[in-house]
């Protein structure tokens, strides 16, 4: 026995503390669940998704909670009672295409629950889904749990505005969050709302169906770039990409000057992680969570160089099933009773053969509806992947109504000119007047003013502006909407007016005539002529977009479209 051990210190102590004292083998009192025998918080042992369910609902309840922000910010002026293209008249002509009435027919081919509200108060409708939405997705971002009925809430509200927006929803990220929020209700038990509802592990069909999403969206949108522009097969895209894409942020300024050869670089690392990585998710956990890191990785790379609204915060959400919980415990404490450490109590209890009690019929009940589940989208999945396998591949595209699994992609082709619309006001009484003064409308985030630094909104997003680029592609004849803002800034119509960013006629008289400006825009070059004035681009007349409107060109124009007429303010 050692001579300088605690019981030679301490003869009175009981026997017991004496003996494990002086033995020098064991501490003086057991450890401490979740704690390693020398007092140190335990590592969470791979293989358990507790932790990860947290983190996914977490994500995913902040990108729904942008997106149904959106939707309150901007519903009412572009679907809205007097919206651009009001959701009553597209209902309406639902309607009347299946003969008027409001069948099963009817309701999916466009599902909302609009069908069972009153459309007299659409804007009221139109803001109570989105506040709802937006209640909904706080509570979960904030507490980190929630249970199978908010997350089917939250992918009914969303569905049922997706489904009536028309053009102004038909960007792919609205199809792939309305995917990644289905399979979100199948995370969460029936019920019970706790951050570790013990009697309900995350399901691993749910976490393979989320890396199915990664695979397809990735690989997608890496086929779309072979199969379609020539510039991504001669590596010269990203020569294009930062000044034309929909909304450049100022990071894109300046990556547009880089080098050639890091442009080159750029264009290979995206084939890489899209036509590479992506197969990383089915060889073993290792290398899945490398695919998950590189993923993660590459979308805060897109986030950091454009405004692409919540389209990357989105796709981290479902590369985050890629991590279990020895992955992603260094993101909660470690302190006694917190998350971790029940995670840390719940693996020593499985390693024992402790279960946590479930109810036989609770249990079947769930692998049944988890079964379903895989069995449904597998069945769906069929005609994704071949198309997929087709050269004549489509993106952003849905083979069911309710948009359950779906075709992705992205810039399948590389504009290689900005071309930007400019709205312009005059009050002269003449609009073909040499001395009538054009005044420029500004947008949110569009290119406009020279000098108006790039924005910077991601994840938010300015639906009109991204329009706004589309339609300078295309003619005003392919979309009419444009019109119908161009009469609502002949009346100084507030709520249209609250999605731009100057109205050059505020305080004063509306305009007499609002016309439509087709310009090229380029980046001024840092540290040249145009940049020392302070601007950020330069750009060119192309010609008219549409020609000069007054009040009395656009009424026989509303009254077919059912659009209700601005009245003057």
């Amino acid at each position: 026995m050692r001579s300088d051990g605690p019981a030679m210190a301490a003869p009175e102590e009981p026997l017991r503390r004496r003996k494990a004292g002086a033995a020098g083998l064991a501490p003086e009192s057991p450890p401490g669940p979740g704690r390693d025998p020398a007092g140190c918080p335990a590592r969470l042992r791979a293989g358990t998704f507790w932790l990860t369910r947290i983190v996914l609902l977490k994500a995913l309840a902040f990108v729904y909670f942008v997106a149904f922000l959106v939707a309150f910010h901007q519903n009412k002026q572009l679907i809205g009672d007097r919206g651009l293209l009001p959701c009553r008249v597209y209902l309406r002509s639902v309607q009347q295409h299946f003969r008027g009435q409001v069948s099963w027919e009817t309701v999916s081919y466009a599902p909302t629950v609009l069908w069972l509200l009153d459309w007299s108060h659409m804007d009221f409708n139109l803001d109570a889904l989105a506040l709802l939405g937006l209640g909904i997705s706080s509570f979960i971002l904030v507490s980190g749990c929630a249970n199978m009925v908010l997350m089917a809430a939250l992918w009914v509200l969303y569905t049922s505005l997706v489904n009536v927006g028309q053009i102004w929803y038909s960007f792919g990220w609205e199809s792939q969050l309305l995917e990644t929020g289905f399979l979100g209700i199948f995370l969460c038990p029936l019920w019970t709302l706790s951050p570790l509802p013990r009697g309900t592990p995350t399901s691993r069909i749910v976490l393979w169906g989320y890396r199915w999403l990664i695979f397809r969206i990735m690989l997608g949108a890496g086929l779309i770039k072979i199969r379609g522009d020539q510039c991504w097969r001669d590596l010269t895209c990203m020569d294009f990409h930062y000044e034309t894409q929909p909304v450049p942020n100022p990071v894109a300024y300046f990556l547009h000057h880089s080098p050639w050869w890091f442009h080159r670089f750029e264009t290979l690392s995206n084939h890489f992680l899209e036509l590479v990585v992506p197969f990383f998710v089915f060889l073993g956990r290792q290398m899945c969570i490398l695919h998950g890191a590189l993923q993660i990785l590459f979308q805060m790379v897109l986030i950091i160089s454009g405004n692409l609204s919540f389209l990357n915060w989105l796709t981290i959400v479902p590369s985050l099933a890629c991590f279990d919980d020895a992955t992603l415990g260094f993101l909660f404490p470690s302190r006694p009773g917190c998350l971790k450490d029940q995670v840390l109590r719940m693996q020593e209890e499985e390693a024992r053969g402790a279960r946590a009690p479930r109810t036989r019929a609770g249990s079947v009940a769930r692998h049944t509806v988890n079964l379903a589940l895989g069995v449904l989208v597998a069945w769906l999945s069929v005609p994704v992947v071949l198309n997929l396998l087709s050269p004549r591949q489509v993106m952003n595209s849905s083979f069911n109504p309710l948009r359950i699994v779906n075709t992705y992609g992205a810039f399948g082709s590389i504009t290689k000119e900005r071309t930007e619309i400019i709205l312009q006001g005059t009050a002269s009484p003449n609009a073909s007047a040499p001395d009538a003064k054009w005044e420029d409308y500004e947008f949110k985030c569009k290119p406009g003013d020279l000098r108006r630094r790039p924005c910077l909104i991601s994840p938010y997003h300015h639906r009109l502006d991204w329009l706004m680029w589309f339609a300078a592609f295309q003619t005003y004849e392919h979309n009419e909407w444009i019109i119908h803002l161009a009469g609502k800034l002949l009346a100084n119509d507030a709520q249209a007016l609250s999605l731009l960013a100057l109205n050059p006629f505020a305080g004063r008289a509306p305009p007499r005539w609002v016309r439509g400006e087709h310009y090229r825009y380029k980046f001024s070059r840092p540290g040249g002529t145009h940049a020392a004035e302070g601007k950020w681009w330069i750009r060119k007349r192309l010609g008219p977009y549409f020609p000069p409107l007054s009040f009395q060109d656009l009424k026989g124009y509303f009254r077919s479209r059912e659009w209700p007429y601005p009245k003057p303010e």
